[in-house]
Parts: structure tokens; sequence; C-alpha cells
């Protein structure tokens, strides 16, 4: 796969940057605490459905697979590949994604027909949780531009790969175990915010420690928000339901002077 980096943001574009992303952050998690939860899909969806989503997935990897191989090939004729960079972040995403499998299998209360796939996808879609929009913050600062046309290669590269992205996404609302909670919400914004932080130092390439940091962070903060979108749901009433029955407890005791209520 063709390698790219990206140029930094710098003076006011940056700081334009942060803020945008926090307002963003803040809506998310405004968004999560009023919205009614938890919202989840009920049963999986026909045969049919599943199966052209499947197809969708491959043909979109086709695509990016041979828009990429056109994209290094005219790197190549430009002479504009020197060498890969270093990529600190891959073995993150490749370990994180298999603890979330693994917690996914061995904590769910569904049977395999359901647990298996419910993990594969989201071993598909916590890592696109971060990329589609770490990409539309870089697609347009990508490095080395290939000329004449940058703007027609960089979408040779991007549109395909955003094409990939939203499909891998669109498979979590197939599965009966995923459910929107506040936590989730929660958790994304506040991989928006790592984001903010981010591009404050100019949202540049992880090559140096703090935007390894940075990227690491908001990379791990996608695959918890993928995972909590696995979390079983709690005991009917929660909390609330605990907190009305003390109540109740209490009211019964007053109105016996105090006394506790015996068994006997």
């Amino acid at each position: 796969m063709a390698r790219y980096t990206w140029l930094s943001y710098g003076g006011s574009a940056r700081i334009w940057l942060a803020v945008v992303l926090l307002a963003v952050a803040a809506c998310v998690v405004l968004a999560g605490a009023r919205m009614p939860m938890p919202a989840r899909t009920r049963r999986w969806p026909g045969r049919a459905t599943v199966t052209f989503m499947i197809v969708v997935l491959l043909m979109a990897l086709v695509i990016f697979g041979a828009c990429v191989t056109v994209y290094a090939t005219q790197m190549q004729q430009e002479n504009l590949i020197r060498g890969a960079p270093s990529d600190p972040i891959t073995p993150v995403t490749l370990i994180g994604a298999g603890i979330v499998f693994f917690i996914i299998v061995i904590t769910s209360k569904h049977g395999w027909k359901a647990t298996l796939p419910g993990g594969v996808i989201a071993v598909m879609a916590a890592p696109m949780i971060f990329e589609l929009p770490f990409d539309l913050l870089v697609m347009a600062r990508t490095y080395p531009p290939i000329l004449p046309y940058p703007g027609l290669y960089r979408a040779l590269f991007f549109l395909p790969l955003f094409l990939v992205e939203i499909t891998a996404l669109s498979f979590l609302p197939l599965s009966p175990m995923v459910r929107l909670s506040r936590v989730t919400f929660f958790l994304f914004g506040s991989m928006l915010v790592v984001f903010a932080a981010w591009s404050l130092a100019g949202f540049s390439y992880p090559s140096a420690p703090f935007p390894i940091a940075m990227n690491v962070i908001s990379k791990l903060l996608a695959l918890a928000t993928a995972l909590s979108l696995y979390l079983p749901p709690r005991a009917p009433g929660g909390a609330a339901a605990d907190r009305r029955a003390g109540a109740v407890a209490g009211a019964e005791s007053a109105g016996r002077g105090g006394e506790p209520v015996s068994g006997g």
C-alpha cells in the first residue's frame, strides 16, 4: 500500500481546527446526554441485506486497491517515493482490535451465531471510528503532491478509502449486540478532544513523542468507543430502581417510629 505523510497545520489554521473539533465534541457529548438511551438493534437483518453489504465492502476494497496501485505507480514515475515513513501506530491498532474482539467474545451473553459475527464487525469498524474523521483532517495536506494534478490523485486515493470506511461502519447496525449508550458518545467526544489537543501542535505526523502520544490515545479511545457499543445492558431499572426501593424502605421504617421492620 502506498504510504503517505501530511503537512502540519500552522498559524491560525491550527487554532481554528482545535476550536471546530472542540465544538463538534461538545455537540456529540450533548447529544449523548439528551438522547433517550439505550438504543439498539433488535434482530439480524435478512440474508439478502447482509449479502449485499458484504458485496459492497468487497467491491470497495477492490476499488481502493486498484486506486492505490495507480497512485503508487504515479509516485514512482515522478520519483516521489523515498522510503516508507515510520509507522508506530499500526501495532497499537492491531493489538487493540484483537483485545476488543476477545472482550466481546468472553463477555457476550448471546449465542455464537451472533457473537462471532458481532466481534468481526467490531474489529472491522473500530479502527474506522478513528480513521474516517482523521482522514478528513489530513486529506488536503498529504505530501508529497503528485503533479500536475494533486487534487485528482488525492481523490483517487481517499474517495475509495472513505467508501471502505463508511461501508465498514455501516455493518454496526446489523448486529443485534450493538446498542448506543451515553458512554459511546462520551468516548467519541473524548477522541475529538484529543484531536483538538493534537491540532494545537499542528496535527503533525506521528514522528515525535507528542503526536505519537496523541495518535495512540485517540486510537485507543476509538477502540473503546467501538467496545462500548457491545456493553451488556444493565439490569432493569438499574440504580434508579435501587434508589426507589431504598426510599420506600426508609418511609416504611419512619412510619413505624424508626424501628426496623422485623422479619419474624
